[in-house]
């Protein structure tokens, strides 16, 4: 890993909007990759004084005064209702840009924020870290490699339980603020990200089924999914199986895909993100995580020896060090865009088309 400084050698002065998880895990990271943590802002004085105390940030403010303060850097972790406005806003200030997927709650507004950072010559990233696990960096490198051969199909899940219980509340279960998808905008975009990164293909067409198993969570109406299942096919004529689920007993974060060609299969778990499966006909291996075993690109993501595990919050780091290193000058491998941002709205908007008509429905490019 790299020092992360601006272009003329000085610290990189970082703003956050948002104080909750997110919020948390961002600041984390900006502190590992050596930023100064100027300012942070929640939804009030207050919280906001409170998150800057908790954080070690040196101020904290309103969104409005944050992006107007000039930083190198603001990362938008609000909900996902104003991640569109608060990007504009800090695009045309002049900062760089991290924002949360998703990058908007429409592809309209999605594909306006790329366009004015590309405009104003500003750029910007979109937090898809499961790419900065070493071993999913292997897979791609294998893949790219010809190992799997022709790809044939993918088998995939992304499942969760937090969400379980009709108890079980959170803003993103409310459209007006975190969009008209949840489970697959959430986690699923997530998913669909790790296999197009791993492949280096895109799914062409999809049909989707969606259900709410909840229709009423404390009181109120549920308007956004639970569980989504997903039949795709790719580019390159591969298909694919994908289930996303926030109701599934017992599964905290069950992020996995397995790809298999005509010559071998590999398979990810990124709640076990040091191995990395890999099978053929007459054999299968367990690949571990050493940095003196594996491919250059997933060994400059090793931030500590072999045996020693590394986990999300390590990939989170990579993944703003990688974003600082790029914000001043760098051109890191593997790095989500904001065109990468675009990409899962517009494959959001895929899947809810398809379960309303129950149809396959072509997916735009970016």
């Amino acid at each position: 890993m790299v020092e992360e400084v601006s272009a003329d050698g000085r610290a990189l002065r970082i703003g956050v909007l948002g104080g909750g998880f997110m919020g948390r895990v961002h600041s984390r990271a900006a502190r590992s990759a050596g930023a100064v943590l100027d300012s942070v802002a929640t939804s009030s004085p207050a919280s906001s004084a409170r998150a800057a105390a908790e954080l070690g940030f040196a101020h904290s403010a309103t969104a409005h005064g944050l992006i107007d303060r000039g930083l190198d850097v603001v990362h938008v972790c609000s909900p996902n209702d104003v991640h569109a406005e608060q990007s504009l806003r800090v695009l045309d200030s002049g900062s760089a840009l991290i924002c949360e997927k998703p990058l908007a709650t429409d592809s309209q507004a999605a594909r306006a924020v790329l366009a004015r950072a590309e405009e104003a010559g500003v750029m910007g990233t979109v937090p898809f870290v499961y790419r900065y696990h070493p071993m999913v960096r292997e897979a791609r490198a294998r893949f790219r490699a010809g190992e799997v051969g022709r790809l044939l199909t993918v088998d995939a899940g992304y499942l969760q339980d937090w969400l379980l219980g009709s108890e079980d509340e959170n803003w993103r279960v409310e459209s007006a603020r975190g969009g008209p998808s949840r489970a697959f905008a959430d986690i699923g975009s997530h998913l669909v990200d790790l296999i197009e990164f791993i492949i280096g293909d895109r799914i062409a067409a999809l049909v989707a089924t969606t259900r709410t198993v909840h229709p009423r969570r404390g009181g109120a109406a549920v308007t956004t999914e639970d569980t989504v299942a997903i039949t795709a096919e790719f580019s390159g004529g591969a298909i694919g199986s994908l289930l996303i689920s926030q109701a599934a007993p017992g599964r905290k974060n069950s992020l996995t895909v397995e790809i298999a060609g005509t010559e071998a299969s590999m398979r990810f778990d990124q709640e076990q993100p040091e191995r990395l499966w890999l099978g053929r006909r007459a054999e299968s291996r367990l690949l571990v995580r050493d940095p003196d075993a594996l491919a250059a690109d997933a060994a400059r993501l090793c931030a500590v020896p072999a045996g020693h595990p590394q986990g999300y919050q390590d990939a989170f780091n990579s993944f703003v060090a990688d974003s600082y290193a790029h914000f001043a000058g760098d051109r890191p491998e593997g790095l989500p865009t904001l065109r990468d941002g675009v990409r899962a709205v517009l494959v959001t908007e895929a899947v809810l088309e398809s379960a309303a008509t129950r149809s396959w429905v072509d997916v735009d490019q970016v």
